[in-house]
């Protein structure tokens, strides 16, 4: 007798890693440890501190072979994202404190280590800010790592042949441990962009969704899966026609990728002779040989703040110019932005924050006007990594001119400092400030007198301006980034910008929108700055059109009232114009 046919079945989650896969299913599931509390003999205590000192020491065997794995197989920088459990297993508060607790309460060990990690779990877990919440999935994979050890238990990652691997949430250690079996994809319910699992991910090049609802529960071993790293889609038990129409994407995709690598290096330039600048927003040493494979005019957005994935401490004046040399020297002479580090709100924090509402709170460049060691330390590194003159700072989340100046007067004492030291640096460095305020956009030609570009983060612009949290469910459905007033907006910034003769750029996420890219042409844009992938597709925009059509575009849409009837209208443009280009 035949099974019935299984019904397909969507999701919608994060995409986190580009690529398109399809393949079996293999259902991932961390083994839970289950604990029991049972009183200990006063003869037993002295074996029972015995045996968690063991099971400690193997799990920092264990990590150090992952960590050892993970140098070979992606560098040290990546490696060094396992150094926060490393470094949980050396914490002395944590484990003082459960070697002692076994000794007074005479309870087992397994029972003692739940319970007591599970306090800062707890706390971690409820945490407003990223950092804070990424370290908690670490300390609960040290602490499922103790426990396992205890029990004696082993941990199954090995799986026969190519795998679409689904789980509720990966730790960077499962990431790198199934990442030596044939992984075709990774497709979890839980995680971010930001994550330790996905950054090791996207270093390996392997296509992945995150925040997809239920998919560990909806799926199941030998499934067929349909994974879309570009959109976000994931099909379990697609249809036939559907998954004709996957194999005719990536197909598409493929044979427009090598159509699209003619155009590496040539200039991002339109029919009519208009040139603008096509950069790359990036976060990893790794990725800069594809930036420049994709023939990028350098780095419109480096995100400082990754060197702090998997930090107890901010990262040394030392060590920063160490990594923003990296970036400086691949790209020479093409520039490299440096943006400050972000931190705050939803991004990464060395310190627990407690704040009703973070995204409006401490976060930006207030966070370091506030820590002026750490601000003074980053600016030194910049302008040390800036000798050949391709180096520009960029200042997040700005929202007055005070804030400017502030910033400014930091980065002169940071130049003083370096000049008492006879430290060579570009005196003249380039400085920009990110416009993803309102208040700053409203003040853009204010600021233009401040400094040498302006660059438009709409990702938060867009959040603040319509009062639409996106990773809110409920009300994500507004956050549009075609609405009339983003639209309107941006013509302002930019308009405004120029009229203070700088330039002005965009590295939010609809530089990177192909629907957007004639639009933001026709309202004057100067510099797109997207993630590296998307740089082809843009270019062959920029290329394929005049400069007089996109303005022709840019007025019509002005004209218009609703997101939708804007929408309708660019996409019938891109699908007369560019029927193989993708757009969402």
């Amino acid at each position: 007798m035949t099974e019935p046919k299984k019904s397909e079945i969507i999701l919608k989650g994060i995409p986190a890693s580009p690529g398109i896969a399809k393949g079996s299913v293999y259902l991932f599931r961390k083994h839970e440890p289950t604990v029991e509390e049972r009183i200990l003999e006063t003869e037993e205590v002295e074996r029972e501190l015995s045996r968690l000192e063991q099971s400690i020491a193997r799990s920092k065997k264990e990590l150090r072979k992952i960590y050892d794995f993970a140098e070979k197989k992606l560098g040290n920088n990546q490696a060094k994202i396992l150094e926060a459990q490393l470094l949980i297993l050396d914490d002395a508060i944590i484990f003082d404190t459960v070697f002692e607790r076994v000794r007074k309460e005479k309870k087992n060990a397994e029972y003692i280590v739940q319970d007591e990690i599970g306090k800062y779990h707890r706390l971690m877990v409820a945490a407003r800010d990223e950092y804070t919440r990424e370290r908690a999935n670490d300390l609960e994979d040290v602490r499922n790592r103790i426990l396992r050890n205890l029990q004696e238990q082993r941990l199954v990652s090995k799986f026969e042949g190519a795998n679409i691997v689904v789980g509720q949430n990966l730790s960077a250690a499962d990431t790198l441990i199934l990442s030596r079996n044939e992984v075709l994809a990774f497709a979890t319910e839980i995680g971010g962009a930001t994550s330790h699992s996905v950054i090791l991910a996207r270093a390996m090049q392997i296509p992945t969704v995150v925040g997809l609802p239920h998919v560990a529960g909806k799926a199941h071993d030998g499934d067929t899966m349909i994974l879309d790293g570009y959109s976000g889609m994931v099909v379990i038990n697609p249809s036939e026609g559907t998954v004709r129409r996957y194999e005719r994407k990536l197909k598409e995709y493929k044979d427009f990728e090598k159509q699209l690598s003619t155009l590496r290096h040539l200039p991002a330039e339109t029919l009519d002779g208009h040139r603008v600048q096509l950069a790359a927003n990036i976060e990893l040493a790794e990725e800069l040989e594809f930036v420049k494979m994709q023939g990028a005019d350098g780095v419109g957005l480096y995100r400082s703040e990754v060197l702090l994935l998997g930090k107890e401490v901010f990262p040394s004046e030392h060590e920063q110019v160490q990594q923003y040399k990296v970036f400086a020297e691949a790209l020479y002479p093409k520039q490299v932005i440096i943006r400050t580090f972000d931190i705050g709100g939803d991004k990464l924090m060395m310190q627990a924050v407690s704040e009703k509402n973070p995204f409006l709170g401490w976060r930006g460049i207030r966070v370091m006007l506030d820590k002026e060691d750490l601000f003074l330390d980053q600016l030194r590194a910049i302008l040390r990594a800036s000798t050949r003159k391709n180096v520009a700072v960029m200042f997040p989340m700005v929202s007055s001119i005070k804030e400017v100046r502030n910033a400014k007067k930091f980065l002169e004492e940071a130049k003083s400092q370096l000049k008492a030291k006879d430290v060579l640096f570009d005196d003249k460095i380039k400085v920009g400030v990110m416009v993803e305020v309102p208040s700053a956009a409203v003040i853009a030609e204010d600021l233009a007198q401040e400094v040498d570009f302006l660059s438009i983060g709409t990702n938060d612009l867009i959040q603040y301006l319509l009062a639409v949290d996106r990773s809110n469910e409920i009300v994500s459905s507004l956050y549009q980034e075609f609405h009339p007033a983003v639209v309107r907006f941006l013509r302002r910034i930019i308009e405004r910008g120029k009229k203070g003769e700088v330039w002005v750029g965009m590295c939010g996420e609809m530089a990177g929108d192909p629907l957007a890219t004639m639009l933001l042409l026709g309202l004057g844009l100067d510099e797109f700055s997207v993630v590296p992938t998307m740089l082809p597709e843009i270019k062959k925009i920029i290329r394929s059109v005049h400069y007089t059509e996109a303005k022709h575009v840019a007025d019509k849409v002005l004209a218009m009232q609703t997101e939708d009837e804007i929408k309708t209208y660019l996409l019938r443009i891109m699908k007369e114009k560019f029927p193989d280009i993708p757009t969402g």
